[in-house]
């Protein structure tokens, strides 16, 4: 009996989809991205005690794109802090990630297993983790602090 692992295909429309609705996010967690340097911090808390707080910047601003920061602040001491680029395509209504970390120019799919130990699914997991974290943002975070 061989095991054969079936080759990993790119679901482009669910990608679409998870970056369309990540656009609708983010434009409604700052929504004056196109004004040029924005920030905004949105709070996490249970009661009295601050869980996280997420940091939105603008990086870069073009006729068309527009490239954020996205970043926790607070830590738990027992995990890393997410940081993550992302680019927003004002015409297309997208927003996708394009750095992760310090991992430059994702790509659709890794053949596995790969040095860097990318899952051969990366480029979607982290979209899919930008939007459940702007999500949550969205449902039970908070205004800590505004810079406009």
């Amino acid at each position: 009996m061989t095991l054969l692992r079936e080759r990993y295909r790119v679901d482009l429309a669910g990608l679409q989809s998870t970056c369309e609705r990540n656009y609708v996010r983010l434009m409604r967690l700052l929504p004056e991205m196109r004004a040029g340097q924005v920030s905004r911090r949105v709070a996490v808390s249970r009661g009295e005690h601050l869980l996280g707080v997420l940091r939105l910047e603008v990086l870069e601003v073009s006729p068309y794109t527009t490239t954020l920061h996205v970043q926790q602040e607070q830590q738990l001491p027992w995990l890393p802090l997410p940081r993550l680029e992302v680019r927003v395509y004002h015409d297309a209504r997208m927003a996708e990630v394009v750095v992760a970390d310090n991992t430059r120019r994702l790509l659709s799919h890794y053949p596995y297993p790969n040095a860097a130990m990318h899952q051969p699914d990366e480029k979607t997991q982290l979209n899919v983790f930008l939007g459940e974290w702007l999500s949550h943002c969205l449902a039970c975070g908070h205004e800590l602090e505004s810079h406009f």
